[in-house]
């Protein structure tokens, strides 16, 4: 196994760092390797805000889902998926552009989310450890404002960085499902409920299948801040749809 797999292995969340700066060059390099990562057209349909004013960082622990972790991180960066600076640039040039709609966002939110990996890896090899924050997308009308993300711009990720404490390095990573349950060949295929208890049997513990889903169900997938996510991201595509963002 060579040195770039072992890493990809062994990376799991951090969320307690050590009470260090990331040196500016580090950073810079993270933010590099951010900006060569594939991207459709090589348009880079993403701008990433790097967080460095303290009060946001609060700001944004607390409206995350209240995660004091997030201001405490040394480095904090908002990937947000950008259908505006295109635009923009074809309005710029004379061009005569249809307004962006839902399929630009998404293909904005994989170039976003597809940068945002490139930095973990980049990151990783570094030691530098990291989180990714999906609550970035929940409350997404005061996040946007936070933000001051204009028309046509969605915060897609968030990650945080800094210098993992011992205790976060050992701690053992979740298990991931078997290949034979993620990897199907050529077409989708629906799993019977046999299958499904097989997948999760590394997963449940002492716990029963039954006993774990319902916990893990109401613990994440109907939880709040599960709900509001949906909500927002709902209502920010209708108005993307209906081309009347707000700022």
């Amino acid at each position: 196994m060579n040195e770039i797999i072992e890493s990809l292995y062994k990376r799991k969340s951090m969320r307690v760092y050590e009470e260090r700066t990331i040196p500016e060059e580090m950073k810079r390099i993270i933010l590099e390797a951010a900006a060569q990562a594939p991207s459709a057209g090589c348009q880079q349909l993403y701008t990433i805000l790097d967080i460095t004013d303290k009060e946001l960082k609060v700001a944004l622990s607390e409206t995350c889902d209240n995660q004091p972790f997030i201001a405490k991180a040394p480095m904090v960066l908002v990937f947000c998926a950008d259908c505006k600076k295109w635009y923009d640039t074809y309005l710029e040039a004379g061009c005569t552009p249809r307004k962006p709609g839902a399929g630009d966002l998404m293909l904005a939110v994989t170039d976003a989310a597809i940068a945002a990996q490139n930095a973990v890896v980049a990151a990783e090899s570094f030691g530098i450890g990291s989180c990714y924050i999906g609550d970035i997308m929940e409350n997404c009308e005061e996040q946007r404002r936070l933000l001051k993300l204009p028309e046509y711009v969605f915060p897609a990720v968030m990650l945080v960085f800094g210098w993992p404490t011992e205790q976060q390095k050992h701690r053992p990573k979740p298990v991931r499902f078997e290949q034979k349950h993620i990897v199907h060949e050529n077409t989708y295929r629906s799993m019977d409920g046999e299958e499904l208890r097989n997948m999760f049997e590394g997963r449940c513990g002492q716990k029963s299948f039954e006993d774990w889903t319902a916990a893990f169900c109401g613990r994440k997938y109907n939880s709040d801040f599960s709900k509001e996510m949906t909500r927002s991201v709902e209502e920010y595509l209708k108005q993307f749809l209906r081309k009347d963002c707000d700022v």
